[in-house]
């Protein structure tokens, strides 16, 4: 074989080499861009929650139990974004920070036949909270409230918290259709 095909073989395998090593990179960035954003840290300046996201995960949770799926209900957003911006504004996670459960519910004119709420700090992705809330026997009994039908979620980012995320989950059934 001359030198000059030898040479040309050699370049080809190392630039061949080359596509292969950088492939994974561009892969990579690939898949971080599409990541789903449940797995999104909310730990930052300006990160919004994907309510439609966690409504879908939460409704196939109910599903997977035998329960029926839950809708997000403005209102419930509502309340939910209010209780998560009082605990990080008092850095700390309390179902009380902002008045009893039960008196935000009647304040608020929110006409519920049953309604429960879970609060965390710490999660920094929706699927963490998720986690979180299911490993937990009370957390995971409110999901799984059975005459639920409407939801509220919020996640707040506090930069000078420990916990930088503070999480609401409000789960009711309205009393009456709407």
């Amino acid at each position: 074989m001359p030198l000059s095909d030898f040479l040309n073989a050699r370049l080809l395998r190392l630039a061949a080499a080359g596509l292969i090593v950088l492939l994974p990179a561009c892969a990579g960035d690939t898949l971080q861009t599409a990541q789903p954003s449940f797995y999104r840290s909310l730990a930052h300046q300006g990160a919004v929650l994907d309510a439609d996201a966690a409504a879908s995960m939460i409704s196939g949770y109910r599903q997977n139990n035998g329960l029926g799926t839950v809708t997000l209900d403005p209102e419930l957003m509502r309340l939910a974004e209010a209780q998560s911006r009082a605990m990080a504004a008092r850095d700390k996670l309390d179902h009380s920070v902002a008045g009893s459960f039960k008196e935000r519910m009647r304040g608020s004119g929110y006409d519920a036949a049953a309604a429960v709420e879970n609060v965390s700090a710490g999660y920094h992705t929706l699927a963490e909270a998720f986690s979180g809330w299911r490993d937990s026997a009370p957390h995971r009994a409110n999901m799984l409230h059975r005459s639920a039908t409407r939801m509220g979620i919020a996640a707040v980012y506090s930069p000078t918290s420990k916990y930088k995320v503070f999480w609401t989950l409000i789960m009711a059934a309205p009393a009456r259709s709407s």
